[in-house]
């Protein structure tokens, strides 16, 4: 297994410049890092460009995380909306291939946050979101890109709640880079037990997200079992990526969305987080791979 961290982590806005968290990463010891992909648009293809050469220079691996904004739900019942999505997602695929990513995860399916969703038809919006990631998918893999569908817990969203809602929903897209994406935190609310989670997904599993209840960096303090964990990653046999997702720091449309209203770095500066996120990766990896 390979383990990274999400750029956010260290930042309060959605998008921004990666490439200093690229060396960042590396210097800390991570093998892979996350960014959001969400504000590709905005961007000139020199930007991704030179954050491949980043990533090529420093001997890491890029993986994509996106939260779709509502006007990007699979879902809608608004075939015009999807259209657009479809020409939003082409955009970002060929970018991201130009970064030398290739994987994307989150609630692709639907949107993100989905907080007080007003009452929906819970089948029709699957069925819609089913049809239209089967096109999706086709058009990723034109760009050699793996998707992650993410199981959200409850009160982020509505579609897939659960890895067997995950599964199911994999399963009906039936394309090969289409794949089960969990995350800890998500995990903890929904699931009777994350280890019977992890190995049903088996190998439809694309893709693993961690961190502690609190959304704190993984470890020994924590309630998380983190050994189980591990035994059930490698029970399935899974090789992908194990990425931190913290948010620990209060402030701008990062907190906002993930519903952060008090700091949780107790007072770090950036030096302090960096020394927490490798005594984070030295353990976790540690634990993972059963050195702890």
């Amino acid at each position: 297994m390979q383990y990274g961290i999400y750029y956010a982590y260290w930042e309060t806005e959605w998008g921004g410049n990666f490439v200093p968290y690229v060396e960042k990463c590396a210097r800390l010891g991570f093998d892979v890092l996350e960014v959001a992909c969400g504000a590709f648009d905005r961007e000139n293809d020199a930007f991704f460009h030179e954050l491949a050469a980043a990533a090529r220079g420093n001997g890491m691996a890029l993986t994509g995380g996106y939260g779709p904004r509502k006007e990007h739900d699979l879902a809608t019942a608004d075939n015009a909306q999807a259209e657009q999505t479809f020409r939003f997602y082409a955009d970002m695929f060929r970018k991201m291939e130009l970064a030398g990513i290739d994987r994307l995860g989150g609630a692709l399916y639907s949107y993100w946050p989905a907080h007080g969703t007003p009452q929906t038809d819970k089948a029709a919006d699957t069925a819609r979101s089913v049809r239209r990631m089967q096109r999706l998918a086709d058009l990723a893999s034109d760009h050699g890109i793996t998707l992650g569908m993410e199981a959200l817990n409850r009160f982020e969203g509505y579609l897939i709640n659960t890895a067997q809602e995950c599964i199911d929903y994999v399963r009906a897209v039936d394309r090969p880079n289409v794949k089960v994406m969990l995350d800890t935190f998500h995990m903890n609310i929904e699931e009777d037990s994350l280890t019977d989670a992890i190995r049903r997904s088996g190998k439809l599993l694309g893709h693993f997200h961690v961190g502690e209840a609190n959304r704190r960096c993984p470890g020994p303090n924590g309630r998380f079992d983190w050994h189980a964990i591990g035994q059930a990653l490698h029970d399935i046999g899974y090789t992908g990526d194990v990425v931190m997702e913290p948010f620990v720091r209060m402030g701008g449309q990062v907190s906002q969305d993930v519903a952060l209203w008090r700091d949780l770095s107790g007072g770090a500066d950036e030096e302090k987080l960096d020394q927490d996120a490798a005594a984070s990766l030295r353990w976790l990896r540690g634990v993972m791979e059963g050195n702890n």
